[in-house]
């Protein structure tokens, strides 16, 4: 083991000279931080702050190696607490009407009636997505709606699956709504609604 009368090397990171410990472990070098004394340098003037370092690391001279001692910090929490699947989706509508048009009459969703509209200090629906639901919400949009992604899979968008992918491409060819393909070759589609909000569809067994 090093000898107590050993000068404790010390780091140098941006204008901050912390100091080590330094230990002989199976022989390897390990350096403990002390507590000690960071002295930062601001605008030519030095300020002194006391600070107890709590990182342990072993690290190489000549044929040691780095090794990162893991932390026992919350160690033995419990990080399950009960995900059981996503509930719904909200999306910002400029107009309701226009929105729920496009949602009820060219994909066909169904209004939640269940659950309430008049709870909330602005104008919203509840469409069905299986077992899921979006949540449509008359709320001045932040994002630009030019500008955006011609690929909708390149642009912030969820995901529905579906049953037939090219059932849904002729709905859209005949409402004119414009689409791309999967740029993958699988059976997917993606659009836009009329708030330029990306969707995506992906066919999926039934």
């Amino acid at each position: 083991m090093a000898s107590l009368l050993t000068p404790s090397p010390s780091f140098h990171l941006q204008n901050q000279t912390i100091l080590f410990q330094i230990h002989n472990v199976r022989g390897h070098n390990v350096f403990t931080s002390m507590p000690s004394c960071i002295t930062n340098t601001c605008n030519g003037r030095r300020r002194a702050y006391e600070s107890c370092l709590v990182t342990k690391a072993t690290t190489s001279i000549k044929e040691n190696i780095l090794v990162k001692e893991p932390s026992t910090s919350g160690a033995t929490e419990n990080y399950d607490f009960g995900v059981v699947g996503m509930h719904h989706v909200g999306i910002l509508c400029e107009n309701l009407e226009r929105s729920l048009d496009f949602y009820q009459n060219i994909l066909g969703l169904e209004i939640n009636e269940a659950r309430p509209d008049d709870k909330l200090p602005y104008r919203g629906a509840w469409l069905w997505v299986g077992s899921e639901m979006i949540h449509l919400m008359e709320l001045p949009n932040p994002d630009p709606l030019t500008g955006r992604p011609e690929h909708g899979g390149r642009d912030r968008h969820m995901c529905i699956a579906i049953r037939d992918v090219s059932k849904l491409k002729a709905i859209l060819d005949k409402a004119g709504v414009p689409y791309t393909l999967s740029r993958s070759g699988r059976p997917a589609i993606f659009t836009r609604d009329p708030d330029a909000n990306a969707l995506e569809f992906t066919q999926v067994d039934a």
